[in-house]
């Protein structure tokens, strides 16, 4: 297994998409570059801000393919789970093969109310898929979304039926109790909040780092909060994370990152989605631009 670990300011990257609704490379690959060179230390891509369960497998791994031919590998982790074991056994080799970092792994999310033994059997099943070439992998945490959790009892138990394989959780249940506590269950067990605001707590040691959607939008204030501890860039970092959370997640992302590149066509979302009337992302990429002016 890859011997990095990943650590540090992750933004978890929108997906541009076309009019016909499929994934815009081009876009994608600049929106990536721009972000590592303002500060983050690696990207997810194909996450729940990627809309990624709003792709097929084939658009899934199109984006995949197209995220290592243009980018450092070591810098990249995938979303790789999938309502159906075989999907997500099939992106998660891919990943693998292609040379990602990690996977982060959703847990079976149609059916609610699951055994915690069903969740283990879809995660062995992943393990086994790769073992031969084995990816470190992710838990994502998000019952909100999936409404099956990773609880601390599952982790611990998914630790000891897949030895050395699951490395790190992404925590974005916003609650930082539990976030501790899986934190805690091993010393080399990488937990990342979703919040940039835990960004000061997370170079103590508790955490890893973070993964944040709106990292794509306050990457250079999180990352000089991550690697000099400035309380007033994090400050700003989660400023504008409440403000941009204060509606449609993804929408509200992609119509400021329409703004920050200077290109309407990043607003495009796919659907269930619907792209922010034009008054609003106007209006709310101004106060973003002058939250970040402000510091």
């Amino acid at each position: 297994m890859n011997g990095l670990r990943l650590s540090g300011v992750i933004a978890a990257l929108p997906t541009p998409v076309t009019k016909d609704h499929r994934p815009d490379i081009p876009r994608f690959v600049a929106l990536a570059r721009r972000l590592l060179d303002d500060g983050c230390d690696a990207l997810n891509v194909c996450g729940t801000t990627g809309e990624a369960t709003s792709m097929s497998v084939a658009q899934r791994a199109l984006v995949m393919s197209a995220a290592v031919a243009a980018l450092p590998r070591e810098r990249l982790m995938v979303g790789t789970g999938a309502a159906a074991v075989e999907d997500a056994v099939a992106l998660t080799r891919l990943a693998a093969g292609l040379g990602f970092a990690g996977a982060l792994l959703l847990p079976p999310f149609y059916y609610k109310g699951v055994p915690n033994e069903g969740v283990v059997a879809y995660v062995e099943a992943v393990a086994r898929a790769t073992a031969d070439c084995p990816i470190p992998l992710y838990l994502y945490h998000f019952p909100a979304l999936s409404g099956v959790p990773y609880t601390p009892e599952l982790v611990a138990e998914l630790r000891r039926r897949v030895p050395g394989r699951i490395v790190g959780l992404k925590d974005s249940s916003g609650d930082l109790d539990y976030a501790r506590k899986v934190a805690a269950i091993a010393k080399d067990f990488a937990v990342f909040p979703s919040n940039e605001a835990t960004l000061l707590e997370a170079r103590g040691g508790t955490f890893a780092g973070c993964i944040s959607a709106t990292a794509t939008l306050n990457s250079a204030f999180c990352a000089k909060a991550w690697r000099t501890g400035d309380a007033a860039a994090q400050a700003t970092a989660t400023a504008i994370r409440v403000l941009v959370s204060a509606g449609p997640l993804i929408p509200r992302i992609k119509a400021v990152a329409a703004d920050m590149m200077g290109d309407p066509a990043y607003a495009a979302v796919l659907p269930p989605m619907a792209a922010l009337p034009a008054d609003e992302a106007t209006a709310l990429a101004t106060a973003v631009r002058r939250l970040a002016a402000a510091t």
